[in-house]
């Protein structure tokens, strides 16, 4: 007859008497540590009176000092409704249920441990039968770890879509996606449809070689062939299929989601009359420039000086522009061995610096504060970087005195770095904390001098001397 499967219990074997014969106690105690991670003997009033551990759970030693102890007052809060449970079903002989339990550790751990009971012998005690599940919470507990970060990494994606998209769409620059296996045109930007007039919206899906006349073709492929090798091509001229104009052509490799795209930008060629209005165009932003009241530099790319404006030779205190061209213009700006290398890589990686605050240093010796904005020029004919130098030093001055007075935050103290000697700037570093512990002090005692001496640390008379030292409470005495 075979055994009958029930909700409630557990299947039992179909002779037991026969098939365990005489068992031991020591026999007893081996299979129910083996069988377990953790195993109790627990008295009729709740006590722990023996452990087991099982093989495999060394890193369990600490459960050993629970003997001795209440069961109950080995575990959080939480789980004494559930150890009661346990402990009631095992006296009633209620079919043995399966019960997770978090048993708390030093500190602000816990062990978490899923029980069994069961009523063994004439004297009532109960042997609970416990599986470690620290290493599925563990398991659980990286699960969730690794599921936000991925939302996370999705976000940031996510975010970087949105803006490639917004530049890619409000881009005055006509630029195609290509495919770099096949050719064929990916996505087409608003400039690109644009410049290639009814054949622009066509486009997509077919191969880049169709936008052009067939005479240009060649010379097409031939560019696409350089950027897949080395990564970049030269510019070209090149003929549209949709006009008779010649453009510019040149291409970019790049990688998105394992995929290899060109990215093909394409620009019209200046004509004669475009030309002489490039000029207007171009000598007018000389005489503006020539005529600033800040400081204008251009450079090349390792920051030597090509030309400059009357301010910033006024301001060099420089008889001519021939005494700074060639010359680094390190000579002149920044702190040295601090500022050119700040400068020259946020113009490498951001291409454009803004509200840089240095010094310039004059051929006579004078210092003056300044605030520099940057750009980085690198695709035109001639690579360069320009400048904008602007004094503020009678702003500064008016604005923060360091000789007469303390900072009043952290960020005027950094302004001063390489201005002030750095014992100084700790000295103030060490005031600015201080005022700030006898002002919170003062506050959270309601201005009550006794109460907030106390709080610090100090005697009143200490307290006091701090108070005029740093100028606190003369407002409110003078009123």
């Amino acid at each position: 007859m075979e055994p009958q499967v029930s909700h409630d219990r557990a299947v039992q074997f179909r002779a037991p008497e026969s098939s365990l014969g005489d068992l031991d106690a020591e026999v007893a105690a081996k299979l129910i540590a083996t069988a377990a991670d953790v195993a109790l003997i627990v008295d009729p009033d709740g006590t722990i009176h023996d452990v087991a551990l099982g093989p495999e759970s060394a890193n369990l030693e600490s459960v050993r000092s629970w003997v001795g102890r209440p069961w109950i007052e080995t575990v959080t809060v939480e789980s004494r409704a559930k150890v009661e449970t346990l402990l009631s079903d095992a006296q009633h002989h209620a079919p043995p249920r399966w019960r997770e339990v978090n048993h708390a550790l030093a500190g602000d751990g816990s062990l978490p441990i899923r029980y069994a009971v069961l009523q063994v012998g004439r004297d009532g005690r109960i042997v609970a039968i416990g599986r470690d599940l620290s290493v599925l919470a563990t398991a659980q507990q990286r699960l969730v770890g690794y599921q936000q970060s991925m939302e996370r990494e999705y976000t940031r994606l996510r975010h970087a879509e949105t803006r490639y998209r917004l530049l890619f769409q409000i881009s005055s620059e006509a630029v195609l996606i290509v495919e770099a296996n096949t050719g064929n045109v990916v996505d087409v930007n608003p400039a690109a449809t644009e410049l290639l007039g009814s054949g622009g919206k066509r486009i997509t899906g077919k191969p880049v070689a169709e936008v052009f006349a067939p005479k240009s073709r060649q010379d097409i492929e031939a560019l696409l062939a350089t950027a897949r090798a080395v990564g970049k091509s030269q510019q070209i001229e090149a003929t549209l299929s949709s006009a008779a104009r010649p453009i510019s052509v040149s291409a970019t490799l790049f990688r998105q989601e394992k995929a290899v795209h060109l990215l093909v930008r394409l620009a019209t060629v200046a004509g004669p009359e475009s030309g002489t209005e490039s000029l207007e165009t171009e000598g007018r932003v000389i005489r503006v420039m020539e005529n600033l009241p800040d400081g204008f530099v251009v450079t090349d790319l390792n920051r030597r000086i090509l030309t400059t404006n009357s301010a910033f030779m006024e301001m060099a205190q420089l008889a001519s522009e021939e005494q700074a061209i060639g010359e680094p213009l390190e000579r002149w700006l920044g702190r040295p061995g601090v500022d050119s290398q700040v400068l020259g890589k946020s113009l490498r990686d951001h291409g454009s610096v803004s509200n840089y605050a240095t010094v310039l240093h004059s051929e006579l010796g004078s210092t003056d504060e300044v605030e520099v904005s940057a750009v980085a020029v690198e695709n035109g004919e001639e690579p360069c970087m320009g400048f904008v130098i602007r004094s503020v030093g009678r702003r500064v001055a008016t604005s923060f005195r360091p000789a007469e007075e303390l900072p009043q935050s952290v960020e005027q103290l950094t302004e001063l770095v390489g201005r002030v000697p750095l014992k100084d700037l700790v000295r103030d570093t060490t005031d600015i904390i201080e005022r700030l512990c006898v002002e919170a002090a003062l506050k959270l005692t309601g201005d009550n001098r006794a109460s907030a001496a106390q709080m610090l640390g100090l005697s009143r008379q200490s307290l006091y001397a701090k108070l005029r030292r740093y100028g606190i409470g003369e407002e409110s005495q003078a009123g």
